[in-house]
């Protein structure tokens, strides 16, 4: 599966990044010159996971993004449905495969799963958080209130994903990066090309920043808002868990 207009089959999903895992990574950093460490920091940021928090960080790859998570004393699972981006990840943190568990005041677990069946219960994570992921679900909404089931009541939501640039003048400029230089690009330092050609379409095909925000309110969460990086290149959105009596 290349286009974006196709549907998101899960199996199909997880079988390109899959055939991406090996140099996931680097080419991430190539294709956004760097950047994508930036939006790592600043997710880590809102996220703010203190002492004794549990985090979820769905869509996590090869863990890259949750070591941030575990800065300050919190534990935190990475979860995929890539199971070969679990794989790398987990040789990269110095385990055996992805069922190495968390240990100490911190430290990072690496659980297979799929954003609209998680294998965990209700009420259990302090924050969720997912990072350029929930544009490859099936149903966008289904997996924000599955995340709300998982999360404990107060707890928060922190997206970060693609968006669109409101001066339209970048967004057009964006646009043709997107379109026309990602993909050579990609050819040459990929070891998938087409994934990232898939990533591209699907990127103009996601809502904006508004579009996503109404998504994440029908799913449930409130105080819902975002902040736009990068001139809105990306966006994190942010919503809370209604306690109970709310």
């Amino acid at each position: 599966m290349t286009r974006a207009s196709l549907d998101k089959q899960p199996r199909e999903i997880a079988a390109m990044f899959d055939r991406t895992a090996r140099r996931y990574d680097l080419v991430n950093d190539v294709l956004s010159l760097g950047q994508d460490r930036l939006w790592r920091k600043a997710t880590a940021a809102v996220v703010d996971a203190g002492p004794g928090e549990l985090v979820l960080d769905l869509a996590a790859g090869t863990g890259t993004s949750t070591d941030a998570f575990t800065v300050l004393g919190a534990r935190a699972i990475a979860c995929d449905f890539s199971l070969g981006m679990l794989r790398a990840g987990a040789e990269r943190h110095g385990g055996s495969g992805v069922s190495r568990e968390a240990g100490g005041k911190g430290g990072v677990a690496f659980v297979g799963g799929d954003a609209l069946k998680l294998p965990f219960g209700d009420d259990v994570f302090d924050a969720v958080t997912i990072s350029f992921g929930l544009r490859n679900v099936q149903d966008t909404e289904a997996a924000l209130r599955e995340m709300l089931r998982v999360t404990r009541p107060g707890g928060r939501l922190v997206v970060c994903e693609f968006s669109r640039p409101p001066i339209k003048s970048f967004d057009l400029v964006y646009s043709q990066y997107l379109m026309k230089l990602l993909p050579p690009v990609a050819r040459a330092v990929s070891s998938n090309p087409d994934s990232y050609v898939y990533l591209a379409e699907s990127i103009r095909a996601w809502p904006d920043q508004a579009g996503l925000a109404a998504i994440v309110r029908r799913a449930g969460w409130e105080g819902v808002g975002w902040r736009n990086l990068s001139f809105g290149i990306v966006a994190l959105h942010r919503g809370v868990k209604p306690t109970a009596g709310e």
